[in-house]
């Protein structure tokens, strides 16, 4: 097995398992404190995703792609200089940024977030930007070297701890307001990101064959060149993150302004924009821990074929990728279109989020390739170009916030809208970018094979929800019904050839299996 599928499969077992633990914590925090409370959550996620990404300045990406280049010629010594500078510059701009979150904090909850609760869930997260800084440059050299059970492992460590201490600490709060109790659901977030800190520190220690901290201050002053490596896929990959980022701070403030232009108050607006992106938003992207785990892979994958000048081998990989994006993304948007009442209602007890993700769950198939297309670009030194499309994404998007959310007829239903056209216009940008610059055959066949396996699977789902154990509980319907549609659409993706025979026989225990019956 090529170390490419090997670690792509590692990651989307932790992926899967992370995305499920992560799925049981959002549901804990929003049974606990409700639509109003997760808003509060949700409008300080978007300012720690800003502070983290100015923090590590796309270094992860950078560490990845030049360890494995390094990796690939034997050069140990450009390897232990990528670490100490990367290192060396996160801990610096962490310093300084920890503090400011800190101080900026009552400015961002009262002026423009205009609600004065979001306080204390800025000031419990503020302590992880250190930790992440850290923690990120291992799990970048982790990438390089293509070891991502280490990367993997971390992931599920963090979602543990922080699941085991969330309820802990959002019930002892809760009395004293949603907002303390937010508070403490992101405090937990800092504590499983500590213990998944540890234990990096830990498998570092154990596997490394360089000794970082000798001479650390000489490598840091004698590693200008590797600096500025870094620095030329670091800057324009932060850019895209960095502009992304920006969207997302943004995204709540135009949210909220939009909303009291179209005379929203503000506990309703609070209590909406938390249905959109607590309770809507996470459904959609859970089923992108697959695409996600493609993406890691594929960075330090395409970077050592491009290193090596395999350009064959890179249109294979980015064909693996689509092809995979494709199928999963697919069973993906049918049991979200199909199932999105009841699945609300079955996880959080409530449907009023349901309509987000019925329109924009069709959509969301463009989401999915997003990220292994991003990838390959960061793979090919074209960060650059990333950042642009990343850019034009997001001011798209934010225009369209304002104009949508702004109307009284449309409301929240407006930035829902204005994310989907962002999302859909950056995954056409990064391809046509893509199909510029290298050779890539668009097999239509198994598009139309693909959306013919949905149409057939969305109309038998339906069917078994309406139709099937009518007599049974809601719950017990919707999974029954899940579960039918699932095995038909993976018995039409064998049927079909769309998931190769290879592929079929590594997934362990029943990949042999199914692989006989697979024609190839």
């Amino acid at each position: 097995m090529s170390k490419f599928l090997k670690g792509t499969l590692i990651l989307i077992v932790a992926g899967l398992i992370t995305r499920v633990l992560g799925f049981i914590n959002r549901i804990v925090v929003a049974r606990m404190i409700g639509g109003e409370g997760v808003g509060l959550y949700m409008m300080a996620v978007p300012t720690l995703v800003l502070v983290i990404t100015i923090t590590q300045i796309g270094l992860p990406i950078a560490i990845s792609k030049l360890v494995a280049e390094a990796e690939a010629v034997g050069d140990q010594k450009k390897v232990k200089k990528i670490l100490v500078v990367s290192l060396a510059v996160t801990g610096t701009l962490s310093i300084f940024f920890f503090p400011a979150m800190i101080l900026l904090a009552p400015v961002l909850s009262e002026t423009l977030f205009t609600d004065s609760r979001t306080y204390y869930p800025l000031l419990a997260i503020s302590p992880v930007v250190p930790i992440v800084a850290v923690s990120s440059v291992l799990r970048g050299y982790f990438q390089g070297k293509q070891q991502m059970k280490p990367y993997a492992y971390s992931q599920l460590i963090e979602q543990i701890v922080r699941i085991s201490l969330i309820a802990v600490f959002t019930k002892a709060l809760l009395p004293y307001g949603i907002e303390y109790a937010a508070a403490g659901a992101m405090f937990s977030s800092v504590i499983g990101e500590l213990v998944s800190l540890i234990y990096l520190l830990f498998m570092f220690r154990l596997k490394k064959h360089i000794k970082v901290r000798k001479q650390f201050f000489k490598s840091v002053k004698a590693g200008k060149d590797t600096f500025l490596d870094l620095m030329r896929i670091a800057l324009p990959t932060t850019g895209s993150r960095l502009i992304g980022s920006l969207a997302w701070f943004f995204e709540p403030i135009v949210v909220a302004q939009s909303l009291a232009i179209a005379g929203v108050t503000t506990a309703l607006a609070t209590k909406q924009y938390g249905e959109l992106t607590g309770y809507a938003l996470p459904l959609l992207m859970l089923p992108s821990f697959i695409t996600y785990s493609l993406s890691t892979s594929l960075v330090p994958a395409i970077s050592e074929a491009a290193a090596n000048k395999q350009t064959l081998l890179i249109e294979h990989r980015l064909q693996q990728a689509m092809r995979l994006s494709l199928v999963t993304g697919g069973l993906a948007v049918v049991l979200l279109y199909v199932f999105a009442e009841p699945m609300m209602q079955l996880m959080y007890g409530s449907s009023n989020a349901a309509i987000f993700v019925k329109v924009m769950a069709p959509f969301f198939i463009f989401y999915y390739f997003q990220g292994p297309l991003q990838a390959v670009l960061q793979g090919l030194d074209l960060a650059k170009a990333a950042m642009m499309n990343s850019l034009i994404g997001a001011v798209v998007k934010t225009i369209f916030i304002f104009v949508l959310a702004t109307r009284p007829s449309l409301g929240i239903m407006g930035a829902a809208l204005a994310i989907m056209a962002g999302i859909v216009l950056v995954t056409i940008l990064h391809f046509a970018t893509i199909v510029k610059v290298i050779s890539f055959s668009l097999y239509i066949r198994e598009y139309v094979k693909t959306f013919m396996s949905m149409g057939i699977c969305g109309m038998i789902g339906d069917f078994m929800f309406k139709h099937g154990l009518t007599s049974a509980s809601l719950n017990i319907r919707t999974l029954f019904a899940i579960m039918i549609t699932t095995i038909v659409y993976l018995f039409l993706l064998l049927l079909l050839n769309l998931i190769k025979k290879e592929e079929v026989a590594r997934i362990p225990m029943i990949g042999p299996f199914l692989s006989r019956s697979n024609r190839s």
